[in-house]
């Protein structure tokens, strides 16, 4: 509803009468902030005439609508008073109805019963026999199964009906007679292979919803004395292959014995569809259970993981039992039925399976933190690595995925190790090329700061102190030990691909694809082996240069050798070259296969590039020398005007020029030998101006 318009000059606003929140008190007091009381008095008063003529006004509009408002208000009450007249009447009717079914119901109950009571007193009367001693036949027990499904249907319909109460004793007693006669019908046709009983009777079963008594029944009269017959621990225990003669029985028991129940309720392949009963599952409810009973309780240390060995192969024969025992199910809704049932559950969860892997992890991770102790003990040498550490390492991943360590409902806990075991061998290269480059220092740092991890094994205190005596001693690692640590981290990365098929091989079967994240996460650990690569290669090609240098420092020696001493012209290279180049020979001879080419081909143009410059440098200056020496002779010789005899011979080669040719004959012997270890000279430092030295030496020579 809107108000109308008021004049502007009101000290009040209209809208503040239509708030919720409007308060006669409040109002009064913000408006005499602004007005009298008196201006307040007439502003309302002009107010309240302009709202008495908007409701003539409205009510004048609606005129009609006003004047019948009392005769629809009589008619709505009237039409009110009718609902509700038939409502309480049809309220009645609907409780007279509930009732009429009640006794219905109770009528239905005691034709049922009196019904049954008619069956089976003319069976009696046909056998002259006692009621509460009759086994009724197959026939007969469709019939009475058939009213007593009616009557079950009914009785409970009827629930809490006094009749019902007096009822209930002869309905107890049916009861009571139809179920020991299915029993002892269906053990009948048990017992005599007969299936005409076998169907009557499981049909009966089905048609009263009884059929988990029938499964029942079979689990204990039919499988439960052939289980506690063939499981007998002694028996398994005393045999080598006991447990899997056991399970080769159990697996007899169904093609053996439940033949017959299998082709009724079209468990088996020959079953034919027409006589099927169908609604039973005898080999997940009645067959399954009393193997799992049995096991659990007649062979409590099948599931003992103290011995992994022993744990392992008895997981494994009985893991293939329960694959093969699925295979026997006839339907994949029987096998998913039979992974659904509780005893299923407990017999998988018996296998402590957390236990057998920390006991596993021990021995792989213990083993490996023991090699890694030797640091770097070399392997013998039908191994495929050249450092017992890698050799471990290697042996410890295989062993991951070993079939006699390996199981599918483990995987993710070894692969997890696998990484683990990789990651912590990156550690120790790592804490190896720290040591190569510490020049024979160490600090506290180098101790295996990953030995505390989460789950790895424990090291005591005196195998850590052990451990730091050792780091102390690899401080100084040589250079034999820094190539094995090359060729084995080539080695394993070498191998990595075939561990990822390995994996690969045993992820596939339990239904993981996703191998990207495997090989993904692989590659990674493989990039961090390879980081200390760099700084590896570079100490061995210094310590390479190193050996071959003190050896080319010897070409000092030879304006010594020919200087005065009258010695014949030189005609092969000085023996200083060739022990310079035996460091280079030896790498190849060792390590030729246990070393890529490429790799020592890097290690050879490190070592030769710094020595080929320092050889340069010292060639340069002996030949400086000579020509300095051979310079200040002939401005002594001009001086005295007389003939240097003992520097240059009648008729023969100076010393000078003997030095040259010497130092011309080792240069190109060096350059010959570089050659044929596959480098070429252009790639070395200082190697063309060496060249290039010796070269204007001869010539200096042919000249003179």
């Amino acid at each position: 509803m809107q108000l109308p318009q008021s004049p502007s000059a009101l000290c009040f606003d209209k809208d503040e009468f239509m708030k919720d929140s409007f308060d006669v008190d409040h109002f009064v007091s913000e408006c005499r902030k602004r007005v009298q009381l008196e201006d307040l008095r007439d502003d309302l008063e002009i107010y309240y005439r302009l709202l008495k003529t908007a409701m003539v006004e409205l009510i004048n509009k609606d005129y009609a609508d006003f004047v019948n408002l009392s005769t629809n208000l009589s008619l709505k009450t009237s039409v009110n008073d009718g609902i509700s007249a038939v409502d309480e009447r049809l309220a009645k009717q609907d409780d007279i109805r509930k009732k009429k079914m009640c006794v219905l119901r109770m009528i239905h109950v005691i034709r049922s019963v009196e019904k049954i009571e008619n069956i089976l007193n003319s069976q009696n009367r046909k056998e002259n026999a006692e009621l509460n001693s009759t086994l009724l036949t197959g026939q007969i027990l469709e019939r009475i199964a058939t009213e007593f499904n009616q009557l079950q249907f009914h009785a409970v319909q009827s629930k809490g009906m006094p009749l019902l109460d007096k009822v209930r004793p002869r309905i107890a007693g049916i009861t009571a007679m139809l179920q020991r006669s299915l029993e002892g019908l269906l053990l009948e046709g048990l017992q005599t292979s007969n299936v005409d009983i076998i169907r009557h009777c499981l049909r009966t079963y089905a048609t009263i919803d009884k059929t988990k008594d029938a499964e029942a029944l079979v689990g204990q009269v039919l499988v439960k004395p052939y289980i506690d017959e063939v499981i007998v621990e002694q028996y398994v225990q005393s045999h080598p292959n006991g447990l899997q003669v056991m399970y080769n029985k159990l697996l007899e028991f169904v093609p053996h014995h439940c033949r017959l129940l299998r082709e009724v309720t079209g468990g088996a392949i020959s079953s034919e569809k027409a006589d099927m009963v169908p609604g039973y599952d005898f080999l997940v409810n009645s067959v399954w259970p009393e193997i799992a009973r049995g096991i659990e309780e007649r062979l409590p240390s099948l599931f003992n993981p103290g011995n992994p060995d022993i744990f392992h192969q008895k997981y494994s024969i009985s893991m293939d039992f329960l694959r093969k025992f699925e295979r026997q199910c006839g339907s994949q809704a029987s096998v998913k039925r039979l992974r659904a049932h509780p005893s299923y559950h407990s017999f998988n969860n018996r296998w402590n399976l957390p236990v057998y892997f920390q006991i596993r992890f021990k021995e792989i991770a213990g083993s490996l933190e023991s090699a890694l102790l030797s640091h770097v003990e070399e392997t013998a040498n039908e191994s495929a690595f050249c450092l017992r550490a890698t050799n471990v390492l290697w042996n410890c991943l295989s062993a991951c995925w070993s079939d006699h360590i390996y199981l599918p409902l483990l995987a993710h806990r070894f692969y997890k190790l696998t990484l683990q075991l990789l990651s912590r061998y990156c550690v120790y290269i790592k804490e190896l090329s720290a040591c190569a480059t510490a020049d024979g220092s160490v600090t506290e740092s180098k101790s295996l700061p990953t030995r505390g991890k989460e789950e790895s094994a424990s090291l005591s205190s005196e195998d850590q102190q052990t451990g730091l005596a050792a780091d102390a001693q690899m401080s100084a690692l040589s250079t034999r030990q820094l190539i094995l640590i090359v060729a084995d981290i080539n080695k394993i990365m070498e191998k990595l691909p075939e561990l990822i098929e390995v994996i690969k091989v045993k992820l596939n079967k339990i239904g993981f694809k996703n191998m990207e994240i495997i090989k993904g996460a692989l590659e990674d650990l493989s990039s961090s082996l390879s980081e200390p690569l760099s700084t590896i290669n570079n100490k061995i090609s210094m310590d390479l240069g190193e050996s071959c240098l003190i050896y080319f420092k010897s070409a000092l020696e030879v304006p010594r050798l020919y200087r005065r001493t009258n010695k014949e012209i030189p005609t092969k290279p000085s023996s200083y070259v060739e022990s310079a180049l035996k460091p280079l020979f030896q790498l190849q001879h060792d390590y030729g296969n246990k070393v890529k080419v490429q790799t020592r081909q890097e290690w050879l143009r490190g070592a030769l590039s710094e020595c080929t410059h320092k050889y340069y440098e010292t060639v340069s200056d002996v030949l400086s020398s000579v020509k300095r020496m051979e310079e200040s002779l002939k401005r002594l010789k001009q001086a005295r005007k007389t003939t240097m005899s003992s520097n240059t011979p009648s008729g023969g080669m100076s010393d000078d020029n003997k030095i040259r040719l010497q130092l011309a004959l080792d240069v190109e012997y060096f350059t010959n030998q570089i050659q044929n270890f596959g480098l070429s000279i252009h790639e070395l430092k200082s190697f063309a101006a060496l060249i290039e030295l010796v070269q204007a030496a001869r010539e200096q020579i042919t000249t003179e």
